[in-house]
Order: C-alpha cells, then structure tokens, then sequence
C-alpha cells in the first residue's frame, strides 16, 4: 500500500498529513491528525457520527477517501470552539439541554447542526428535524436535540442582531 501527503486546512490550520492511498477522510482525522472528536459509528454513511464539513459542504467523512482533500477546508467538531474555553453557542446548548448521553452521535449532530445554522439561521423545528434526519441517536431523545439546536439559532441570532446594532 502506497502512501501520500495530503495538505488541508483542518479547523482552520495548515496541515499536511502522511496518510496510507486506502485512508477515509474519518481514519486519517482521527488516527493521522489525532482528532478523536469525529466518531466512527457505522462506517458506511447511515449514522452520521462522523460528519463533518468538508469546504463548507456537510459530509459523512467514512465516505470520503483522504487523498480527496488535497487543499480542502475540513471542519471537525473540535474546530467548533469559538476560542480557548468559549464554546459554540450549539455546544452550550447541547448542554444546557442536556441533548447527550453516551456521546457516539453527539459530535455528527453538532456539525450537522452547524451546517443548518449556517445555510438557514432561523429553521422550523420541522426543518431541523429533516436536517439532523441523517444522524442516528440510540439513547436520548430527539426531541433534546431539536431543542437545544432551536435554541441554539435563536441565541445566534440575537448575538448577531446585538453586534448589528452596537
């Protein structure tokens, strides 16, 4: 089995990895980078764990072969952090709502979260619902997580409209 060097910018820094031809995007993050935030569940795209953003895009990272982000953005769950100990606001809300149990599928809902957030700052709770449709959760209830994401967007909100009017 070959080898290569991949360079991409991972939650936002330069980083160039030796990763083996075979590599998923989820082995080389984990393993060749040492980002264990990013979960394997299934490895073959049903349960979203693993998501994570590739260019802006939603991805499940078990589909995707690390050779494929040669100068690519790659957002893992640990690029979620808005600095040193200040959590995303979805973070926080996860936790105030206490939308996690074991954690499997904790880090695929936030980034998958963020990719709604991101494309549609105010959604219906039917809308986050058929966006977080991808992520599989066997132990907390959904209806957790839909509230700590409704949450979440509205706190994103009104952060954004106080800054616009400051």
């Amino acid at each position: 089995m070959s080898r290569l060097i991949v360079s991409a910018r991972i939650n936002g820094e330069a980083r160039e990895l030796l990763v083996d031809e075979r590599d998923s995007l989820l082995d080389a993050l984990r393993e060749r980078a040492g980002l264990t935030g990013t979960k394997e569940g299934c490895n073959n795209g049903n349960c979203g764990a693993c998501s994570v953003l590739l260019d802006g895009r939603l991805v499940n990272s078990c589909l995707v072969m690390a050779a494929e982000v040669e100068g690519s953005d790659v957002t893992t769950v640990e690029g979620l952090e808005l600095g040193p100990q200040q959590l995303h606001p979805l973070q926080s809300a996860f936790l105030e709502e206490a939308a996690l149990q074991c954690g499997i599928c904790t880090p695929g809902f936030l980034v998958s979260a963020k990719a709604l957030l991101d494309t549609n700052p105010d959604p219906t709770e039917h809308e986050v619902r058929f966006w977080l449709a991808g992520n599989l959760c066997r132990c907390t209830g959904y209806d957790k997580i839909i509230r700590a994401v409704m949450g979440a967007a509205e706190t994103m909100r009104n952060t954004a409209s106080s800054s616009e009017g400051a």
